[in-house]
């Protein structure tokens, strides 16, 4: 304990001491000191974030607490109250990031290091620019007193990343802590383009996760008598068919909107002779493999997409193993049953040898798309067209998935703020060397300020 108040001191004492400091300043500061602390889950550690999160709000004089289950992996809770002319909006961000492999990347994952304008280390994108941003946007509030029509609430919830317990428990737990007319998280992003408009991508629903574990029986036996039933042959033949296969292309109105929009960049025209194509079913396989060409992130958008990610087979290499075993990370669109899935994964591996079953687990539960119509949509999309008025805002479908359907279930629209701008042809969420630009966040942040000025000020 003692070694964890020495880091909290060393980290946050200058950040309380910053009165004076520009909002983008601070928000710099913050995610630089975010990246130094380890929360790789597993385990997550995100204890420490949390401890963080309340040393900066104390000094300020913000109400914070620190809620969990685990006293390793707990959440952080701060409010800022208004007059309650309306309810609160809640401001989401997890403080845990994805394992990082020291050997791949050229800088420390945990340094924080700056190199070329750039803040480098895990979580840099993924997610604690957002939570950093957030950070500073309620200081900044309560640095400058501003009189609020409704509550503004900050949660850094733990373990998105692996088996979203974080926001489970604060559901279950503690929800009137959390309880809001809608929330802004991650999700969003700004999409340039080299001549034409930019695309402020406003997240609103998402793809369902799910893991399916195959298992491959055979025939035990030595290596010099290869024969057919050979469990790895079994499993290897149906990862292949299985990722090969084309799955059903579908269009959601809200995915045929955004894929509107998003021809009307310069750097996409290419997309929109193809969108016609997508609603004719003799057509729309050819043309989704035209846009996977040339777009993959635009392609996962129109169909279910599978990824294996795990093996396990044998325990010598003399030996025919009779059994094997993979795990396939599976993204579903809103609305297709995990029944479903199994029918048609079955059918395409055809193949009695092989076993499909879902892995252990509750499943992540499949929501609405948030409504398009609510005071916290018009709020971003009068925020952005007042600082860039030449752009476009547009709802979108994230094909990632979040902890955010946990709230979504409950009733709370959420939306993915588009505060950053993402380079498509080269994502670094997850990856080696993950960055952001410090402009990037600067005006990001700035752009939240403005978000939640326009959702939550007084009048």
């Amino acid at each position: 304990m003692r070694g964890i108040c020495a880091f909290l001191c060393l980290v946050a004492v200058p950040a309380i001491a910053d009165d004076n400091r520009p909002l983008a300043d601070r928000a710099r500061q913050y995610l630089i000191d975010l990246v130094k602390i380890d929360t790789s889950n597993p385990p997550g550690n995100e204890t420490k974030v949390a401890e963080y999160l309340k040393e900066i709000s104390d000094g300020h004089g913000l109400a914070g607490e620190i809620l969990g289950g685990d006293p390793k992996r707990m959440n952080f809770v701060a409010r800022l109250r208004g007059t309650g002319k309306g309810r609160p909006v809640l401001l989401l961000a997890h403080s845990d990031v994805a394992p990082a492999d020291r050997a791949q990347w050229t800088v420390d994952p945990f340094g924080g290091e700056i190199r070329n304008g750039a803040i480098y280390g895990r979580g840099a994108l993924d997610d604690k620019s957002l939570l950093a941003a957030d950070l500073a946007v309620m200081v900044e509030i309560k640095r400058r007193n501003i009189k609020l029509n409704r509550d503004v609430i900050l949660l850094s919830e733990a373990d998105e990343e692996e088996g979203a317990t974080g926001i489970q428990w604060m559901v279950k737990n503690a929800w009137p802590k959390i309880d809001a007319e809608f929330a802004l998280g991650e999700g969003g992003y700004i999409v340039e383009s080299k001549d034409g408009p930019k695309l402020f991508e406003v997240e609103t629903s998402e793809k369902v996760p799910s893991r399916i574990v195959l298992t491959a029986r055979g025939t035990t036996g030595h290596v010099s008598l290869p024969g057919s039933d050979n469990a790895l042959v079994h499993l290897s033949k149906a990862l292949v068919r299985l990722t090969e296969a084309d799955q059903p292309i579908h269009l959601s109105p809200p995915t045929r909107r955004y894929l509107r929009e998003v021809a009307k960049l310069t750097d996409y025209a290419w997309l929109a002779p193809l969108l016609p194509k997508l609603d004719n079913p003799a057509t729309s396989q050819a043309a989704a493999a035209q846009i996977r060409a040339k777009e993959p992130g635009l392609d996962a958008l129109l169909h279910t997409t599978l990824s294996p990610t795990m093996l396990r087979a044998g325990n010598r290499s003399n030996v025919i193993p009779n059994g094997a075993e993979a795990q396939i990370d599976v993204r579903s669109l809103p609305g297709e049953t995990r029944e479903d899935l199994l029918t048609r994964f079955r059918q395409i591996v055809n193949d009695g040898a092989v076993e499909m079953a879902f892995a252990p687990g509750t499943p992540a539960p499949a929501s609405d798309p948030s409504a398009i119509s609510t005071t916290a949509y018009k709020a971003m999309e009068r925020a952005i067209e007042r600082i860039y008025p030449r752009d476009v805002v547009a709802p979108a479908m994230s094909r990632n998935a979040t902890d955010e359907s946990y709230l979504r279930v409950r009733g709370v629209p959420v939306y993915g703020v588009p505060i950053f701008i993402v380079d498509s042809q080269d994502p670094r969420e997850h990856g080696a060397d993950e960055h952001i630009l410090a402009k990037n966040i600067e005006d990001g942040v700035e752009l939240l300020w403005q978000i939640v000025l326009e959702t939550a000020g007084g009048n």
